[in-house]
């Protein structure tokens, strides 16, 4: 990060404590971003799983060769705090779930058990399957607690005029606290990365545009 920083411009900047104390420091609130067009070019990126131990520096060491320009792995999905946008690790997910949710926990629970047995949302889900070639489609639909009360479970067939048979099942979901978290961070982890030839493009007009 330091490296990063160190391309910004400086400005001055005075200090309160000394009287017409002034320094030159970096000015860190310059911005730089990437087109929106840019990045949604399938020509340039390459999609990618963020594992359990990676880290856009990580990433940024084994993709372009160097851990310093993990801004760009960054930059390049609209991460702006890593802390929280970037996929936790099980052990950080799970502590950050008990934290989060602990206000909530009776008297000897922890946030953890209270995100694991409380409802967070409620669906009605739609199974079509056409029978002859078992093919499936699946449609789940976000309903508040009174809709998903009243939803009944269904599975009928329906022929076709064209002689198809398609099997519709109506059946009804929940989704706990704890399981929302856990797919919000496994969401995180698909990732688009530059491809490494244009790096160097990138860091030339970040280098422009910044100074």
């Amino acid at each position: 990060m330091a490296k990063y920083f160190s391309k910004f411009p400086k400005t001055f900047y005075t200090l309160q404590s000394v009287p017409y104390g002034v320094d030159v420091v970096t000015n860190i609130i310059s911005r730089y971003s990437m087109e929106q067009s840019f990045k949604d070019n399938s020509s340039v990126f390459e999609k990618y799983d963020v594992k359990e131990s990676d880290t856009p520096e990580i990433i940024a060491s084994k993709i372009y060769r160097d851990p310093e320009r993990h801004w760009i792995v960054l930059l390049f999905n609209d991460i702006s705090d890593p802390q929280f946008d970037w996929p936790m690790d099980y052990r950080t997910l799970i502590s950050f779930i008990d934290e989060k949710y602990k206000d909530n926990a009776n008297v000897g629970q922890s946030g953890t058990n209270w995100a694991q047995s409380h409802t967070h949302a409620y669906y009605k889900v739609e199974t079509r399957t056409t029978l002859s070639t078992n093919t499936v489609v699946k449609n789940k639909f976000e309903v508040d607690s009174n809709t998903y009360n009243t939803i009944a479970t269904t599975n009928k067939d329906v022929v076709l005029k064209d002689s198809n048979t398609i099997r519709i099942q109506i059946s009804k979901e929940t989704q706990s606290y704890y399981d929302y978290e856990m797919e919000l961070n496994e969401s995180k982890r698909k990732i688009k990365l530059l491809k490494p030839e244009l790096v160097n493009s990138v860091e030339e007009e970040f280098r422009r545009v910044i100074r």
